[in-house]
C-alpha cells in the first residue's frame, strides 16, 4: 500500500515540522537551505523519523526543484495513523 499526498515545503526556517496552513494546505518547515538537494534530504529524512519506517520507503514523486512536492510513502501505516505521526488533523483532499 502506498500513501500519495502534497505538500509545500519552506526552507531555512530554523526548525523542522509540519503545519495546516489558514487554507488547510499542508506545509512543512524545514532547516535547510534549498541547495544540493539538502532541503529534500531532510525532509525525507525528517518523514522516515517521524513515521519510524526506512527512508527508503519515502520518495518525491514531483518537485524535486520546487517548494510543491508531490510524496509517495510506502507504507502499511493508514491514513490517520500517518496524519497522528504528523500531528496534523485529517484532510482527505490532501491524499490523492
Amino acid at each position: 500500500m502506498a500513501l500519495v499526498f502534497d505538500v509545500k515545503v519552506i526552507p531555512s526556517s530554523g526548525s523542522f515540522g509540519f503545519f495546516r496552513d489558514k487554507n488547510g494546505e499542508l506545509k512543512c518547515h524545514l532547516k535547510s537551505a534549498p541547495e544540493k538537494g539538502q532541503a529534500n534530504r531532510e525532509l525525507l529524512k525528517g518523514l522516515a523519523k517521524l513515521l519510524k519506517i526506512p527512508q527508503n520507503d519515502i520518495e518525491i514523486i514531483t518537485g524535486e526543484i520546487i517548494r510543491n512536492k508531490k510524496i509517495k510513502i510506502h507504507t502499511d501505516l493508514s491514513l490517520e495513523q500517518l496524519c497522528a505521526c504528523l500531528n496534523i488533523s485529517i484532510q482527505v483532499e490532501l491524499f490523492v
